[in-house]
């Protein structure tokens, strides 16, 4: 991540933070599956969409289609990909992975070849408060995109997962894991290369730590840390999309990608060296774990095995596939925990 400043903060030095690692433009791997193809992002005006959506035009693609339920959100992406903001053409397309029959329709419409699914719920003490929105975004959204998917004939599809998906703890986590099972699932129905890709926290998103933390700071407000001794797997925007695009060019059919992050980073550390950067005064107050928060993350999950045949950064483990049928007899968050069993 060398060189890498967060936008906002007056060009902080992220390596100043967590320390320096391998850049991950040392992989180099082929990226063929999306040369001349059309390609379809899915929450396309988040911070892992819209940064997707920019590194694939570097591959070539026949088309990129953004789509998101933001009209703003996907006005800034066609900003930063195509130079304006007209949002008139076919590239944008707004619509809600929870509408079922609205993914449906634009995925035999537009027929895409390759989908990268970055729309979800992340923000692990909002879901805590209204699990069921994150189980309707989350599991629900997913099986949407992945039966129309299977149904429009797409070839390659990337679900993006995160570090708690790994022995989850929170209704984040748990619904993050059942989309995983999903997409084994209908990798395994389908024969094509339906994959997820797991990784920690990535800096600099939109109501992220550092952008939090600055703005505490700038205005003189005690900054909060959770527990002393809390750890995080680390990771920039553009580093976390870089390897998502090359773990999937990897993948075999159901397969869960675990993009190495490096070391954990104690939270409280970060906190520290940035009070220290902007020359701030603020106290550092802890608030404790949160519902449902790990005070260390997870990359492999009991029972997962890890692997590396194709590259060192890239470990490769398997889920449970999760019939989707199963969801029919299930309402609402309260069951996640019994389908995690299952």
């Amino acid at each position: 991540m060398s060189d890498c400043t967060i936008p906002g903060l007056d060009g902080l030095d992220v390596d100043d933070l967590i320390g320096r690692r391998d850049p991950a433009d040392e992989l180099g791997l082929e990226v063929d599956f999306v040369r001349d193809r059309t390609v379809l992002v899915t929450g396309a005006g988040g911070s892992i969409g819209s940064e997707l959506c920019r590194q694939l035009l570097r591959f070539e693609p026949a088309e990129v289609i953004m789509l998101d339920r933001d009209e703003t959100a996907l006005q800034q992406v066609q900003v930063s990909v195509a130079g304006h903001g007209l949002l008139d053409s076919r590239e944008v397309v707004l619509a809600d992975i929870r509408d079922a029959e609205a993914i449906h329709a634009v995925m035999l419409d537009r027929r895409p070849d390759v989908v990268f699914h970055a729309a979800a719920l992340k923000h692990l003490p909002m879901l805590e408060q209204y699990p069921d929105e994150g189980w309707k975004t989350n599991v629900l959204g997913t099986r949407n995109v992945l039966g129309a998917a299977a149904e429009s004939g797409v070839q390659t599809l990337v679900n993006i997962s995160t570090d708690k998906a790994a022995n989850p703890t929170s209704v984040l986590g748990q619904t993050k894991r059942l989309a995983e099972r999903l997409t084994a699932w209908t990798a395994a129905e389908t024969g094509r290369d339906f994959v997820s890709v797991r990784f920690g926290n990535v800096l600099g998103s939109r109501g992220s730590m550092l952008p939090l933390f600055a703005e505490l700071i700038r205005t003189g407000r005690p900054v909060t840390v959770t527990h002393p001794n809390a750890t995080r797997y680390f990771m920039s925007i553009p580093e976390a999309c870089h390897l998502v695009i090359q773990a999937a060019a990897i993948a075999q059919p159901g397969e869960v990608l675990v993009l190495d992050m490096g070391e954990p980073v104690r939270v409280l550390d970060i906190a520290r060296r940035m009070v220290a950067a902007l020359g701030g005064d603020s106290d550092i107050v802890f608030t404790g774990l949160r519902p449902g928060e790990k005070l260390h993350e997870d990359l492999i999950g009991r029972g997962e095995t890890e692997r590396r045949p194709v590259h060192p950064k890239i470990s490769h483990a398997s889920v449970p596939p999760l019939d989707p049928g199963a969801l029919a007899r299930s309402t609402s968050a309260d069951t996640a925990p019994l389908l995690l069993a299952a």
